[in-house]
């Protein structure tokens, strides 16, 4: 548990208790629980064998050790107890969040006086050096805010009287948090998990969330970023810069469809497979991947890998969907949340490589964890 909520911390100490938490499992001879094993072995070999097939097999070998940070999923699972430790867990995470965003206001504020005192305007000094929290990067930032605000209101939705003020408060601090973060793509998903959980807890409401959104275009930090969506800053915002990368993405898939470039590839190849009517030089922005989960794994891994990436998102999010339907309030609060995370992480994804990026798919595998105990026994999940 401590891991996982390190994860809004450091990298570094997050695995090193995940280690010692491993150890701890094999020393007590606890049997390991392995959720959505087949999706996930089948992911992990279309790695290793485009790795194996990859011109530069050694280079692959980052994506390879990134299957030590899967192993949250099944040690999780192994270790929680009940669903008193999973809500136990998704609050100390909740309560890490509150941390971290209230840290990200003082960075905002610092940027707004830097941005004052340069007499410069503000949207286009922000844009490149956005809010971070404990993070080292506004993208990581925003999607562990995206799921914990996915988190918070799917707990506050089913709590009991006495927890709501705190939940309401936590809800309240991060979604400013990750509103002020200004990364679109983590607000789009942000939003699909929010009218999914009013639509699944209060339908009779879902005519208010029009007036919630129109009621943040009022605010003009909001409206700017929101606008350049469809109405760019020329090369400021990423939107030019994203389509090249898509372009080249599926002139990869296309030219390597069974096995990818290879891990690791897309970066150092990226030049050769840039469409020929795409002018020179190419839109500010950075092309290390193609800024979107499923191009990226197909282009890189193939798209067979891709669809055991799909596989696996598809058996998690189908399996938590049955056990909601069965399961008690305290449960179901869990596994609706799951769902909203899901929701979250998987659209913002067609905008993002954020199943790449560890803080990230770190959480993620933790809510998947919390979510696979309601959903072994969702008829008997209650917190006693």
């Amino acid at each position: 548990m401590a891991s996982a909520v390190a994860i809004l911390f450091s990298i570094a100490v997050a695995q090193i208790l995940m280690g010692l938490a491993i150890v701890a499992t094999f020393y007590a001879r606890l049997p390991w629980q392995w959720p959505y094993r087949w999706p996930l072995a089948a992911f992990f070999a279309g790695t290793l064998i485009a790795v194996a097939l990859s011109p530069q097999p050694a280079a692959g070998f980052p994506q390879v050790k990134k299957f030590f940070v899967y192993l949250m999923l099944p040690l999780l699972a192994t270790t929680l107890r009940g669903l008193p430790d999973v809500h136990r867990l998704l609050h100390l995470s909740l309560g890490a969040g509150v941390l971290s965003s209230l840290w990200s206001f003082g960075q905002f504020g610092r940027r707004w006086f830097e941005a004052q005192s340069l007499h410069v305007d503000f949207y286009r000094h922000y844009v490149s050096q956005r809010t971070t929290g404990f993070m080292s990067h506004w993208q990581t930032f925003g999607g562990q805010m995206m799921m914990l605000f996915a988190i918070a209101l799917a707990l506050l939705l089913f709590a009991p009287a006495h927890y709501r003020k705190r939940l309401s408060i936590a809800l309240g601090i991060i979604a400013v948090a990750l509103l002020l973060n200004e990364t679109r793509g983590n607000w789009i998903g942000a939003a699909v998990g929010l009218v999914y959980l009013m639509a699944k807890t209060r339908p009779r409401l879902i005519w208010t969330l029009p007036l919630l959104f129109g009621a943040l275009m009022l605010v003009p930090p909001i409206r700017e970023r929101a606008a350049s969506i469809i109405w760019p800053h020329g090369e400021t915002d990423s939107n030019q810069h994203r389509m090249v990368t898509w372009r080249t993405g599926l002139a990869m898939v296309r030219a390597h469809p069974w096995f990818g470039l290879g891990p690791e590839q897309i970066q150092k190849q990226f030049d050769r497979y840039v469409p020929a009517d795409i002018p020179r030089p190419l839109p500010e922005g950075w092309y290390g991947h193609l800024h979107n989960n499923y191009l990226q794994y197909a282009a890189d891994r193939g798209i067979p890998t891709a669809l055991c990436l799909c596989w696996l998102l598809w058996a998690m999010v189908s399996h938590w969907w049955s056990a909601a339907r069965l399961a008690a309030d305290d449960g179901r609060a869990v596994l609706e949340g799951a769902i909203a995370v899901w929701l979250a992480v998987v659209t913002s994804g067609f905008l993002e490589w954020n199943l790449a990026n560890t803080e990230v798919l770190h959480l993620f595998l933790v809510t998947a964890a919390c979510a696979s105990v309601p959903a072994r026994y969702p008829s008997n999940a209650r917190i006693s």
